[in-house]
């Protein structure tokens, strides 16, 4: 497994980072720069701010975190490749249980690495995603495996069955937001907040802010 770089009288892979996590963002960014036949075009904490600029700029590969605040980096998946479809997204978490993958590939990832993952095995899901291959880390692919291998069906998140406006209102309040604040966040009005709060209460069986909170956090939605 190594990293193919590209000929000299091509144009660098355009990398952008999707990171709440400012040092491992810097260490990212560090071990790519390294490499010739790569350029790191531009970063951001921010999920929904990384939609905006990735429209712009158009970037080859978008390297994203799974568990960031505001907007997830699997709700973010769609609106990065409606924006730019030609760009290929690789998420890089430390989540490996199969649940998070499945969603991530669900909504349109083309590679999943774990943030243990080492420099060479980082390099080649880039390369291979740049490509239009798809990657899994072994070790997700192992969860996977053994997932399959067990009596039991593999149980389905209870997130899954939320509409990707929902899953934003619940990572909302789970950090702490009024009805008012969220509706202000997203630009949508109070009653359209009350309204998806009321579905995310029926579909999860949560009957308040700190039991979506703890939902949330149990499903990876949320750091602790």
């Amino acid at each position: 497994m190594s990293y193919d770089e590209p000929s000299s009288d091509h144009t660098p892979v355009s990398i952008y980072l999707v990171e709440d996590g400012s040092l491992v963002r810097a260490g990212f960014r560090a071990l790519l720069e390294q490499k010739p036949g790569i350029e790191v075009v531009g970063e951001n904490s921010d999920a929904r701010e990384a939609v905006r600029e990735v429209r712009n700029i158009k970037p080859d590969v978008v390297v994203m975190d799974i568990t960031m605040p505001g907007l997830s980096g699997v709700d973010a998946i769609s609106p990065i490749k409606a924006a730019s479809p030609s760009t290929k997204v690789l998420m890089a978490s430390h989540h490996q249980g199969f649940q998070f993958v499945r969603q991530a590939l669900k909504a349109g990832a083309d590679g999943y690495v774990t943030k243990n993952s080492n420099a060479d095995e980082f390099l080649f899901a880039i390369d291979a995603v740049r490509k239009g291959d798809s990657y899994v880390s072994p070790k997700v692919a192992g969860a996977l495996v053994e997932s399959l291998r067990s009596e039991d069906p593999i149980a389905m998140s209870p997130l899954e069955s939320l509409t990707a406006r929902e899953r934003e209102v619940l990572q909302l309040i789970a950090i702490g937001k009024a009805n008012k604040e969220v509706a202000a966040e997203l630009h949508v009005s109070l009653s359209t907040v009350k309204k998806h709060r009321e579905n995310l209460q029926r579909k999860l069986d949560c009957h308040c802010a700190a039991e979506l909170a703890r939902l949330a956090i149990r499903e990876g939605l949320l750091n602790v």
